[in-house]
């Protein structure tokens, strides 16, 4: 039986960015059986927006965080996947096709994938590639297949099953921001396999490097990912808001 796949967006004040990201989502060789929007209390034109796209469905969370997002979707969706996309992201058009061709595969629970960035000089670009090439892999292979205690997963490009995503209890939503998807990975790795595929990988905006600049995004980054990893709970509880 083919499966069936939900496409999510959690968006806040993403009137500018978002209609490429959904209109990347309906230009799929394997369109998406739904497109969900959830509009995480935005005081911009998001929802109107999303609401114009054709095919687009809009759920409305007053209640601000991306992981209160993420677990309204899930709670909204009703597909065997569901595919996360950041609303700064732009799927290229075989995007949902690869990832549903790994969990045709079967023996994962989750997949995911890196980014490139469409709007980032030459040399961040290379420096986050490398990360994707270099370090990613092989942490994904100490933490998850060699210790079992985590996974690396790409916040912003993952899908998950939602039978796996019920057993574990939806999002963590005690997390504001940094360390969600470390603490999505680690509390998937006891039920099945995390598979991180090169393949998979989506467009992004590099606007947290540019704002915050890329040294102390990278740190931040591998700050939380080792804290949630090794004492469970994320390092920074604040987080810069660069949509704001």
């Amino acid at each position: 039986m083919a499966l069936t796949i939900t496409a999510i967006v959690c968006a806040f004040n993403e009137s500018r960015l978002l209609p490429a990201c959904l209109y990347s989502l309906k230009a799929q060789t394997r369109p998406p059986d739904d497109i969900l929007v959830i509009n995480n209390a935005s005081t911009d034109q998001t929802a109107a927006v999303a609401r114009a796209v054709p095919g687009v469905r809009v759920v409305d969370e007053p209640r601000k965080g991306l992981v209160v997002a993420r677990e309204t979707g899930r709670r909204a969706a009703r597909t065997d996947l569901l595919a996360f996309l950041d609303a700064d992201c732009r799927a290229p058009i075989g995007w949902i096709a690869r990832v549903e061709a790994q969990f045709a595969r079967g023996g994962c629970v989750a997949v995911t994938g890196p980014y490139r960035f469409y709007d980032w000089r030459p040399t961040g670009r290379t420096l986050i590639r490398a990360y994707d090439v270099v370090v990613a892999p092989p942490t994904h292979a100490v933490v998850h297949h060699l210790c079992g205690i985590g996974a690396v997963l790409y916040g912003g490009n993952f899908a998950v099953r939602s039978d796996a995503l019920a057993a574990i209890g939806g999002f963590d939503q005690r997390i504001r921001f940094h360390g969600e998807d470390t603490n999505l990975g680690r509390r998937l790795t006891p039920i099945g396999r995390v598979r991180l595929r090169g393949d998979c990988w989506v467009w992004t905006s590099a606007r947290r490097y540019r704002e915050m600049g890329t040294w102390t995004v990278c740190k931040l980054y591998v700050r939380n990912f080792w804290s949630e990893i090794l004492r469970h709970r994320p390092a920074d509880q604040g987080h810069l808001d660069v949509r704001a």
